[in-house]
């Protein structure tokens, strides 16, 4: 029995929508529901409005996907809403289509409300909104992936012990994200075992990552206030006033997308398997997105914002989150290969036959292996991860069966696409065990407080003289 979706109130006092709200009623996650009060206090209002009305062309820009263009009406209509447009009656009935048009109709609207009824300033909170969900749940992940390719590289860590200054000479986003680095490569016996330089596909995580942290945090400030705003002074000051917030995510979405590209490239290409690592190139060059796709959605967003077409700029940055994620998707499975992969491809060639059973006079080599593959020790948040990974790829009805090499990477890239979305009923449980595997090692990192120079320093401030 399918689980009874959660319903958003909009409209009503006390009730206000987030970006995860918006995220879920545009994706069919959650039904929203308009309260009781505010459908009073528009049929009451309706006498002070303007006796003249007229009718309203609503067109919604066709390039828009259905996310888009619902998280825009849902914002058209909250706005109506707040302030008590009769309006809000036929936009209603819009959104509960199951799919939008692009061209409406809206009949006998006040000419007092014809205002309220800007669909670009809508689709700028609507899709804002989006980006600020999406591009929430896509940091988390992204750090501990990128977890995952430093064991596989066995990256020198060093570049994480980054200290928070507290005097302001140190990145606090940077700062984090190495910490939360620190916490999934922490016992790892691969990590710091090979004589290589540090990559700077692996150095720059902490700076690029945090960065995007930084991005995210301007962003969501930014959203939180506009979403729930019944009317604007200025709308194209508004926009104007978002625009460097949203280049600024865009700028750190293509750093941090190139960046997981070139760890799945390194980590695809030293797989030790030899049919594993020549299938494994293969497919990210046939289907991972190339980073000349990323340049280009970032140069497209950029010309559309010199227009000032910011619907487009919009789009194109939605574009180039959804890209971003899907090479993460793609930086996942070629970690999750290389770290169960000989297991998987001994699997597979059982189940096509190309492999006999091992012999009892083998039995002995065997075991020698598999005490040698246990020696491979990897962090305690990586293993977590992959242990809940394995869990819900490799076990019971949800296991696919694994014919050859070529299906064992189809499998695992379809598994990881649908995981690192959002939409699915999974990523929940992935953001849940990353943020565990983060927070369940809160207190150990706490740096300790020097207490007698707290107390010298107070004995300063209340007495005037120092502590020796």
């Amino acid at each position: 029995m399918a689980a009874e979706r959660r319903v958003v109130t909009v409209g009503g006092k006390g009730y206000s929508l987030t970006s995860s709200s918006v995220f879920e009623v545009a994706n069919g996650l959650a039904r929203f529901d308009i309260e009781s009060s505010a459908l009073s206090r528009i049929s009451s209002s309706s006498n002070s409005k303007s006796a003249t009305t007229t009718k309203f062309a609503l067109s919604i820009p066709n390039y828009l996907s259905p996310e888009e263009a619902r998280a825009s009406v849902l914002l058209l209509l909250n706005k109506l809403l707040l302030s008590l447009s009769p309006a809000a009656f036929q936009l209603q009935d819009i959104l509960k289509e199951t799919s939008l048009s692009p061209d409406y109709t809206i009949d006998n609207v006040p000419n007092d409300d014809m205002v309220l009824l800007d669909f670009p300033m809508a689709a700028i909170d609507g899709i804002s909104a989006i980006l600020d969900h999406r591009s929430s749940a896509l940091s988390a992940v992204a750090d501990a992936v990128a977890a995952l390719s430093c064991e596989c590289l066995r990256a020198d860590a060093s570049c994480f012990n980054l200290i928070d200054s507290g005097d302001g000479s140190s990145a606090k986003d940077d700062v984090a994200v190495a910490s939360d680095l620190k916490v999934f490569l922490n016992g790892s016996k691969l990590v710091n075992s090979s004589k290589n330089p540090v990559n700077p596909a692996v150095a720059k995580i902490s700076s690029a990552h945090g960065s995007f942290r930084e991005s995210l945090w301007w962003l969501h400030s930014r959203s939180r206030v506009q979403l729930n705003s019944s009317s604007r002074a200025c709308p194209s000051g508004t926009a104007d006033a978002m625009s460097p917030v949203l280049l600024s995510l865009a700028g750190a979405l293509w750093n941090l997308g190139d960046l997981s590209f070139q760890r799945a490239k390194l980590v695809g290409s030293s797989t030790s398997h030899g049919d594993l690592s020549s299938f494994m190139m293969e497919m990210l060059d046939a289907k991972c997105p190339r980073i000349d796709s990323l340049e280009k959605l970032y140069m497209s967003a950029q010309a559309a914002l010199s227009k000032k077409d910011y619907i487009l700029f919009l789009h194109e940055i939605y574009g180039l989150s959804d890209l971003v994620r899907k090479i993460v998707s793609w930086e996942a499975t070629t970690a999750f290969i290389f770290l169960e992969g000989s297991d998987l491809v001994e699997k597979s060639q059982v189940n096509n036959g190309s492999e006999r059973a091992p012999s009892s006079e083998n039995n002995a080599k065997t075991d020698k292996k598999g005490e040698r593959k246990k020696k491979v020790i990897l962090g305690k948040g990586t293993t977590a991860l992959m242990q809940f990974v394995k869990n819900r790829f490799l076990s019971g009805a949800s296991e696919l069966d694994l014919v050859n090499t070529s299906m064992v990477l189809e499998t695992c890239s379809q598994n990881f696409l649908l995981l690192l979305d959002p939409r699915d009923l999974g990523f929940d449980s992935l953001l849940k065990k990353v943020k565990e595997i983060v927070e369940s090692n809160e207190s150990r990192r706490l740096p300790k407080l020097p207490k007698v120079s707290y107390l010298c320093y107070f004995f300063r401030l209340a007495f005037g003289f120092y502590c020796f």
